[in-house]
């Protein structure tokens, strides 16, 4: 039957009817939303919204991560052929997801930024919906984390990164992606002691509390203890995973603004993710893809890769 689909389907972003299900368009062809996921504004009956965040005025050295959100979109097309590898049920044919498009505003008006994408993610809470959030800069998880501290209260956060990002800066005003942690776990929107780091391989020598597994650990140690360890510390509390695409040693994702050295492995976090089936997780983000610098293209692969895990882990419950 595939075959016989891949005759007829195009451009699915807009002529899919149905919310559910596989897709056999082309993949060097058509619209290119995520997973060739419906685009729309409408959320009703929606169980996951995708939604781009095309921001990268917060970066401290190689900018591009705006164009992120389409580079993602594009690589996502070698995937909707078949059920996502490894998990015991097909996330694309049991949840409804759409394509929520990006997130608007005013380039040029950075202090306004903040609070437009903190509305938009509450808009897609209020609708009943989880977001799934394509970056875009790592600042864009605190205007996140706002929308979602105020549904669930203090939330747990599962980040993977090289860098800490609690950097200290007690200017709420400034938008800068390495603080933006820093003022999450300050203002109480996380709760750093339900909260996990992992991947991480620059010093900060004050992490607010937050414990971490370090890329070393992990390496020494397996995903499996990860796991056990990341499942030990959220427990049951509602969760937000944030994957900054650095997190991942630059062999595998070169294309990011401040990549560090002996970072994760694909092979790593494909099982991490797989086996974190179960937390309560409440919605998520991949950040920090910079196409300029992704030669090979392999950045946003992997990006779209890590959204894909991502949605399974949130419609794991709904199976």
């Amino acid at each position: 039957m595939a075959l016989e689909d891949a005759k007829k389907q195009v451009d699915q972003a807009f002529t899919r009817e149905d919310l559910k299900g596989l897709s056999y368009e082309n993949a060097f062809g058509g619209a290119t939303s995520f997973l060739r996921r419906r685009y729309t504004k409408d959320l009703t009956g929606v169980d996951i919204a995708v939604t781009g965040v095309p921001f990268d005025q917060a970066v401290t050295n190689r900018p591009g991560t705006r164009l992120g959100p389409r580079a993602i979109r594009e690589a996502s097309t070698l995937q909707p052929y078949d059920p996502p590898y490894g998990w015991p049920y097909d996330v694309l044919s049991t949840c409804a997801i759409v394509d929520y498009g990006d997130l608007a505003f005013d380039y040029a008006n950075v202090p306004a930024f903040p609070g437009a994408l903190t509305e938009h993610i509450r808009g897609i809470l209020n609708a009943g919906a989880a977001s799934l959030t394509l970056g875009g800069d790592h600042y864009i998880s605190f205007p996140i984390l706002k929308a979602y501290a105020e549904k669930f209260g203090p939330i747990s956060l599962i980040q993977f990164d090289a860098h800490s990002d609690t950097w200290p800066d007690d200017d709420m005003g400034r938008v800068d992606h390495g603080t933006m942690f820093y003022k999450a776990v300050k203002t109480g929107i996380v709760d750093p002691e339900r909260s996990i780091q992992v991947g991480i391989r620059t010093t900060n020598e004050d992490n607010l509390g937050v414990p971490t597994l370090d890329a070393r650990w992990v390496h020494e140690n397996g995903p499996a203890a990860a796991v056990m360890r990341i499942k030990e510390v959220v427990g049951d509390h509602p969760v937000y995973l944030s994957f900054d695409i650095d997190g991942l040693d630059p062999a595998f994702a070169p294309g990011t603004g401040t990549p560090v050295w002996g970072g994760l492995h694909s092979w790593q976090v494909a099982a991490i993710l797989r086996d974190l089936a179960g937390i309560n997780i409440k919605g998520g983000d991949v950040v920090e893809v910079s196409p300029p610098f992704d030669t090979t293209g392999a950045t946003a692969i992997a990006g779209a890769h890590i959204a894909t895990e991502i949605l399974c882990l949130l419609g794991w419950g709904k199976q």
